[in-house]
């Protein structure tokens, strides 16, 4: 038997898909790193699972816990066509999509919708750490950097047309708590940020990474990931990983100078109202 089976349980959704995810955890990053985050106390309400099954063995899956994109994971292009099916019969809109470029494609041709602007991304691992010699170090945020830290996580937000999850103040004071955001101070002044993921799989995903304009082409973002990357290797997990915008060339050039390998693209699409 072949199906699409949704719920909006996360539980469920990962009894019966997170061993299907955790086979390839750098490729589903993404959906690994959200159960690792639901665990941890993120707000799901509203939150939708799907899992794509073949014969009872799992190959597939999406998700979406608002305001982010409907997520698409790795899955065969075969699923695809069923699920924006599966989709219309539920009346599901997905006005935004984010996922593996190959399925991203696949989903945007079979759904007839028309995409209205489209962020290439892609996924990197980090190989051998290169760390750079950058005036400064680095330190574990505080409470007491709350107010730095939602005026960062808010600019870069808006830097890249997306939100930045949920209720901002309650992210960051989150994350600030489990020790995911790192600074990088030159003198005593923070000068660039860069977040850690919970662990998921062995996996530790790195972002948001963000530098103010005032301070940047010095090497501080560089510097930062490298430090956020050092953290997590050390006291987390076995693999980092992160994302670019494949149109900022210079962030791609930067991580690939501290060791980030290219694994994969991906992409994320505001779709137009089908007619």
């Amino acid at each position: 038997m072949i199906v699409w089976t949704f719920s909006p349980d996360v539980m469920e959704f990962a009894e019966h898909a997170e061993a299907f995810l955790e086979t390839d955890p750098a490729a589903n990053t993404v959906p690994l790193t959200v159960l690792a985050g639901l665990r941890a106390g993120m707000p799901g309400d509203g939150s939708s699972f799907g899992w794509w099954s073949e014969d009872g063995e799992v190959k597939g899956a999406v998700f979406r816990t608002p305001p982010r994109p409907f997520y698409l994971a790795r899955m065969p292009l075969a699923a695809v066509p069923p699920l924006v099916e599966e989709l219309r019969v539920r009346g599901v809109e997905t006005p935004e999509i984010s996922g593996p470029v190959d399925v991203v494609d696949a989903f945007v041709a079979a759904s007839g919708a028309t995409p209205a602007r489209r962020r290439p991304e892609r996924l990197y691992r980090l190989g051998a750490l290169d760390v750079p010699d950058v005036p400064g170090k680095g330190r574990c945020a505080d409470m007491g950097d709350f107010p730095l830290v939602m005026n960062w996580f808010d600019a870069f937000a808006a830097e890249v047309s997306q939100s930045a999850g949920g209720d901002l103040a309650e992210v960051v004071r989150r994350r600030i708590a489990h020790g995911d955001i790192m600074l990088w101070a030159d003198g005593d002044a923070p000068v660039s940020l860069a977040g850690i993921s919970p662990e998921a799989a062995g996996m530790c995903r790195i972002g948001p990474v963000y530098t103010p304009p005032s301070s940047r082409r010095r090497g501080y973002g560089a510097a930062v990931t490298a430090y956020a990357s050092q953290v997590a290797l050390t006291e987390r997990c076995t693999m980092a990983v992160l994302f670019t915008d494949l149109n900022n060339p210079t962030s791609n050039a930067v991580y690939q100078s501290i060791g980030y390998e290219p694994v994969s693209d991906y992409a994320r699409v505001v779709l137009e109202p089908v007619p």
